[in-house]
């Protein structure tokens, strides 16, 4: 029976142990060498190390395949128990990496000066901006993709928190020579004799621009898409009495945190110094010091009486 004292191990450093766990689990110093990145060569050598200085042998002499021997697998239970206390141990004294905001927006939508004041005010908080794709605005939100995001509505209010922000002028996207092209504004009825695209998917707009661009007519968009894809070859115009579209800022409900709360207010415009709330609250003039007394005015000397019957000489010229 063997007098080995696996306690020995405690000793042993962790890299040799992991080295020696990696064969004992492969049985196969080949494949081991090949996962830890090592030469065999240094593995073997690294084995016989661990061998002679725990005076036992963890592998069977000359077995094929490779076999632990009695030490050998007891000696695995306690290297396997050292490696994850080390590695528990590591964990614990790794200090949390600080909270983060995924903010997602939709094309057409411009965050940089958003973006721009979170990190002036939250330098050690990252925020993480995410373009998403109009059609899986709803999706990001509900499969925790971005933790908020500039949508544009409709969307389902059932589970969905939103602030309307601001309205999108509706502009008709129409070739550089076409006639509507020489108005300033176009009205619906304008439009009543040209062939009109659908721009239901805004996220094929690159495409539906394309097919203006080749066959006419003409495509209505938010005046931010046609922008964002601008072209030469066309011009837009906007349209009057008509329905705007509206971006809003929308997450899910009943996942207010501190971090997304502190943005909504710098969307909404809260000062740095307000406090928190629904609803952003106006800033409030500095409060006027009492303006210090002035000293009393000297009263000016009286005027020498000018003696009557005499004029005042003349100057030269």
């Amino acid at each position: 029976m063997s007098d080995f004292d696996v306690t020995a191990a405690d000793t042993i450093d962790l890299d040799r142990l992991r080295r020696f766990v990696a064969v004992a689990e492969e049985l196969h110093f080949a494949r081991a060498a090949k996962a830890l990145r090592i030469p065999r060569q240094a593995l073997s050598a690294t084995v016989i190390e661990l061998e002679e200085e725990l005076g036992t042998r963890v592998f069977v002499p000359g077995a094929s395949p490779t076999q632990l021997s009695d030490d050998g697998t007891a000696l695995l239970v306690r290297a396997r128990d050292l490696i994850r206390a080390q590695e528990q141990a590591e964990r614990e004294q790794k200090p949390d990496a600080p909270a983060s905001l995924r903010v997602g927006f939709v094309p057409g939508v411009t965050v940089s000066k958003w973006a721009r004041i979170w990190g002036d005010r939250l330098p050690d908080h990252p925020l993480e901006v995410v373009g998403v794709a109009q059609g899986e605005q709803e999706s990001a939100l509900r499969e925790g993709r971005v933790d908020v995001c500039f949508v544009r509505l409709p969307i389902d209010r059932s589970a969905t928190n939103a602030i309307p922000l601001w309205q999108e002028t509706p502009v008709a996207v129409v070739q550089k020579d076409d006639a509507l092209s020489l108005l300033d504004a176009i009205s619906p009825a304008d439009l009543a004799d040209e062939t009109i695209q659908d721009t239901a998917d805004l996220d094929q707009a690159v495409d539906i621009l394309a097919m203006v661009a080749a066959v006419g007519g003409a495509a209505i968009m938010p005046q931010s898409i046609a922008r964002l894809h601008h072209r030469r070859d066309l011009v837009y115009r906007p349209i009057l009495d008509t329905e705007f579209t509206e971006i809003a800022l929308a997450w899910p409900a009943g996942t207010d945190t501190d971090l997304l709360e502190e943005f909504v207010g710098i969307v909404r415009g809260r000062s740095a110094n307000s406090s928190r709330g629904g609803v952003a609250e106006p800033e409030k003039a500095p409060a006027r010091k009492p303006a210090a007394k002035k000293p009393a005015a000297k009263k000016p000397a009286p005027k020498k009486p000018v003696a009557r019957g005499r004029k005042p000489a003349r100057r030269g010229r």
